[in-house]
């Protein structure tokens, strides 16, 4: 089990801690996400677990803290970020490296590559890599120790679906065989759709600790995605026949020509649309956030509430661009500028 106590960051001059005061657990057997907006504290978390960065607080593995752990990379599998290696060293050279440095067998390298799905690769250079591939590198740089605890930042950010569910996949079954994982995402259908359990943090502080369903019942809610030229007709008449039938309906309005309605479904806004004469564009299901929990822990009384605006309540509806990859060749170099000539191969 990993326990995380009183995580707390190193606050910079005039401003508050990025983690302050969190605790949460990650169980065996079970796929843990850490879910957080942009800045909500997730990376610095992982950071201070690992004594990557200043602060306060402890985190056992399996009853042990970090530096009672004799051969770290056996317990502890990290993704923080991009692979940092040369660009022009292969990806086998990469693992027989970082099994030297772990103190296991080079042949654990061709073994890792077979199981990412890299072993066609093992002599292309890194700076060749895409994203998906990169990221499959750099799970089976996590692997090489045969860890019990995974600990990734943000793995599936700009891959795939397709990659995105083989990361996933791998995850579970790493899970299933007694492993605990712990992952950090902003998305919450993500969450939802690929952990056991749920972290919540928001400014640093825990929110919410939830297993699946919980997290789903009361975090995510099904909406209607409305496109139509006649957005505000079809607005109120869905509300004024919602209040004629007394049921609960809730209508959005987004930007452009678009409607979010909670509490109908496309059958019924269909009907409506069409007794009304309003031309329809497009009808679809989707799984709206409504934004997360209350925190568990309160925030200073100093710090007044921010005020609930209708642009914030909009915001969590809308759906969030695929971030772009970043070119893997264009990156700076974080070791020597020429390789070694046994790390080539």
């Amino acid at each position: 089990m990993l326990q995380a106590i009183g995580l707390t960051s190193a606050p910079r001059r005039d401003l508050t801690p990025a983690v302050d005061d969190l605790t949460f657990e990650a169980r065996p057997g079970c796929v843990t996400a850490l879910l957080g907006a942009p800045g909500a504290g997730k990376t610095t978390a992982l950071r201070l677990m690992l004594d990557l960065e200043r602060g306060r607080g402890v985190t056992y593995f399996r009853g042990r803290p970090l530096h009672r752990i004799a051969h770290p990379a056996r317990e502890i599998g990290v993704l923080l970020g991009d692979v940092p290696g040369h660009p022009a060293r292969t990806a086998r050279g990469q693992l027989r490296m970082l099994c030297a440095a772990a103190g296991v067998p080079a042949s654990r390298a061709d073994e890792l590559l077979e199981v990412v799905g890299l072993a066609a690769l093992r002599d292309e250079p890194l700076g060749a890599l895409s994203l998906g591939m990169d990221r499959r590198l750099g799970l089976a740089s996590a692997l090489l120790g045969d860890p019990h605890t995974l600990l990734l930042d943000t793995p599936s950010a700009g891959l795939s679906p397709r990659e995105t569910s083989w990361l996933f996949g791998l995850l579970a079954a790493h899970a299933a065989h007694g492993g605990t994982v712990l992952y950090t995402t902003d998305d919450p259908k993500e969450a939802a759709r690929t952990a056991d359990r749920v972290v919540t943090v928001d400014g640093g502080r825990l929110v919410a600790d939830q297993d699946r369903a919980a997290f789903s019942r009361t975090r995510l809610r099904p909406r209607v995605a409305v496109r139509t030229p006649h957005a505000a007709r079809l607005a109120d008449a869905l509300s004024r026949e919602a209040r004629a039938a007394r049921r609960s309906v809730e209508v959005i309005a987004e930007a452009g020509s678009r409607l979010t309605v909670y509490g109908s479904s496309c059958p019924e806004i269909g009907e409506t649309a069409f007794r009304h004469g309003v031309l329809v564009h497009q009808l679809a299901d989707e799984i709206g956030d409504t934004g997360p929990v209350p925190p568990l822990i309160p925030a200073p009384t100093d710090a007044p509430d921010p005020p609930l605006t209708t642009a914030a309540r909009q915001e969590a509806h809308d759906t969030r661009p695929v971030p772009r990859p970043r070119a893997l060749a264009s990156r700076p170099a974080r070791s020597p500028l020429r390789p070694v000539r046994y790390e080539l191969r």
